[in-house]
């Protein structure tokens, strides 16, 4: 693959770096990335992706813009209410971007639909509000050995979590074996909206830093964010050994 002069114009401030070079951006622009979930993680996630010259990126929600979305979720615009958000990122990106390939999929995911949606796409990022899906994204994985890259946010605060099933290690089972008895989102909770957009350009970063072949200490590790007290902390996770999906 050549880069042409535009190209290295548009990308040279990640060009220069001694990590990335002509070699790392052409694997950022030979990538492919799925994002499940255009909300306050999506939407940043999307951004820096497209921004950074990620070449293939898949995109997954049922959902339409409302009102209250716009808080955090910051690719739509009041015009955009009532709209699909898939259709609506889409034309977002191909401005900012018009060299990548988004792929869109205006529908839930489902255990039948699942392996189509997913399978031809390496890096996998979680970006749901419910267990439910996070559970099932979760063992599609597993089962065929994705990198999942999954964050979550609520009221104050954020958490990430990595996991490359190429590698033997944890699941998001392991961390958390059932969902709790109270579904917390940003629904029902709050979320304070600049946690949306630090946990979802960190979502970012990882992606990038997995598509670079970069030494990462994040992999399975839960990286928690409190916003107030502006502190990150981490914490390990460990293989569940009554874990079904047998980590």
């Amino acid at each position: 693959m050549k880069i042409n002069l535009n190209q290295f114009k548009r990308f040279e401030k990640q060009i220069v770096l001694k990590k990335i070079g002509l070699a790392g951006q052409k694997k950022i622009f030979s990538a492919n990335v799925m994002i499940v979930g255009l909300g306050g993680l999506g939407c940043p996630l999307l951004t820096y992706l497209a921004s950074s010259g990620v070449g293939k990126i898949g995109i997954v929600d049922f959902d339409k813009v409302e009102i209250s979305n716009l808080n955090r979720q910051t690719l739509f615009n009041s015009t955009d209410i009532g709209k699909f958000k898939v259709n609506q990122a889409k034309k977002v990106i191909s401005k900012l971007n018009k060299n990548i390939k988004i792929i869109s999929f205006k529908k839930k995911i489902t255990s039948i639909n699942i392996s189509k949606i997913l399978n031809k796409f390496d890096i996998i990022c979680d970006g749901t509000d419910n267990y439910k899906t996070r559970y099932l994204i979760n063992d599609y994985c597993v089962k065929n050995k994705k990198i999942l890259i999954s964050s979550a946010i609520t009221k104050f605060d954020g958490q990430l979590m990595k996991f490359d099933f190429k590698k033997k290690g944890p699941c998001y089972r392991c961390f958390m074996p059932s969902p709790p008895d109270n579904e917390n989102n940003c629904q029902i909770e709050g979320i304070f909206s600049p946690v949306a957009g630090i946990m979802g350009t960190l979502q970012a970063n990882e992606v990038l830093k997995c598509i670079l072949n970069t030494n990462s200490n994040q992999t399975s590790n839960m990286l928690i964010f409190n916003s107030l007290k502006t502190e990150f902390r981490k914490s390990k996770i460990s293989i569940n050994p009554k874990c079904i999906n047998k980590c």
